[in-house]
């Protein structure tokens, strides 16, 4: 009894050394993960606000910048095949450009609705709603005031396996014209495996639509003025939306096979984009969304950049991805590397719902009611071909 007695007590013994030792390393890994998210100053904007950056940094030495003016990525490095850390997303070498209108959405977070919405106006529960018109007859990313222009609420999750930051962002009843007060809340944690995760999450307390975006300009070569059209893309989906002359699709869902639009074998970007093709010509190359095969959290797409062996994969649950060849860079802007944002010289990769949802019954629906909750998420997954 007394033997017993004794072995009892000394697996007690172990068992709380075990668990003292696992909560000492809990909390000294998530410390770690906190000295891997530095805060800095970015910029003031012409009102006087100001905006603050927030590093993030991985065990490999990867490293994803974020402002709180938008939710702005404005540098991701990634490594190529001989381990130079570069970096590999489109932006603005002044803050000031994020700040006077970002023409090209680079970095941003969209919403409350990415893409397009036709004629800026749908009807819900029976009554019409219109939003703001920012695309000729159209309203795109949300209106000219979309959540890529509001300053979001960020702070470092403490209790995080990886660097992450949680933003929020509470956008009121009738901004640019939508219904309902709506809650949102984003994550990006950069993982130990050069994966960026981004999760979405919104309620509302009024029935409304909702279709949040990531907008980064990607170029894996790492030269900003170098085009993407010799990067090789595959997407996983044997069916696009045609769109008439203002992008909005059709309603019809067309086969890729035989087309330009035939990403199931992986290509380079430019060996069909300047083919005799009425979508390509719509939108002076691609600016389209791909109807993605599967359903649930999967592969979507793969880029890979021979000249640096740099590869980055797409995973979503999202059912569509709209595929943006840089068609309306122009040259405007410096870009991070010396040289302008010239023509295609960078692609987005943006998932989502379909373009013009709410007005179009035969396409997933983007409707969000008060007690549902909106879930989602992407992830950029970075590695090398040697």
């Amino acid at each position: 009894m007394r033997k017993t007695t004794i072995n009892l007590i000394i697996i007690i013994a172990v068992l709380c050394i075990f668990g003292c030792n696992k909560k000492e390393n809990d909390q000294k890994t998530q410390s770690q993960h906190m000295d891997n998210i530095k805060v800095s100053n970015y910029g003031v904007t012409a009102k006087g606000d100001s905006i603050k950056k927030y590093t993030l940094t991985n065990k490999n030495g990867m490293k994803v910048e974020v402002i709180n003016f938008g939710g702005i990525i404005t540098s991701l490095t990634a490594p190529d095949r001989n381990g130079k850390y570069e970096d590999v997303v489109l932006g603005f070498t002044k803050p000031e450009g994020y700040f006077n209108g970002n023409p090209y959405y680079f970095g941003a977070l969209i919403g409350r609705y990415g893409n397009r919405i036709a004629n800026a106006k749908f009807t819900l529960e029976g009554k019409t709603y219109e939003i703001d018109k920012n695309d000729k007859p159209n309203s795109l990313h949300g209106g000219k005031e979309g959540f890529y222009t509001k300053f979001w609420n960020i702070e470092p999750v403490k209790d995080a396996n990886f660097p992450t930051l949680k933003l929020t962002y509470t956008s009121a009843d009738g901004e640019e014209g939508y219904p309902g007060k709506l809650f949102t809340t984003v994550l990006y944690t950069l993982t130990d495996d050069n994966s960026l995760e981004i999760s979405y999450e919104a309620t509302t307390d009024k029935s409304t639509v909702i279709n949040l975006t990531q907008h980064s300009y990607f170029n894996l070569s790492g030269n900003f003025t170098k085009a993407v059209t010799d990067h090789e893309l595959q997407i996983n989906a044997d069916k696009f939306l045609p769109v008439n002359e203002t992008l909005i699709p059709t309603g019809e869902q067309k086969e890729v096979k035989g087309s330009p639009f035939d990403f199931t074998v992986s290509k380079p970007i430019g060996k069909d984009i300047n083919s005799d093709d009425d979508q390509l010509k719509k939108g002076k190359g691609y600016d389209h969304n791909w109807i993605l095969n599967g359903n649930g959290m999967r592969s979507i797409a793969k880029v890979y950049h021979p000249g640096s062996g740099r590869i980055m994969e797409v995973l979503t649950d999202e059912p569509g991805v709209q595929f943006y060849s840089g068609n309306f860079l122009d040259g405007k802007f410096d870009t991070k590397t010396g040289g302008k944002n010239e023509f295609r010289t960078g692609f987005c990769l943006e998932t989502q719902h379909f373009p013009d949802s709410p007005n179009q019954s035969s396409f997933p629906s983007t409707e969000l009611k008060p007690g549902q909750k909106y879930q989602t998420k992407t992830i950029y997954k970075f590695s090398v071909k040697k």
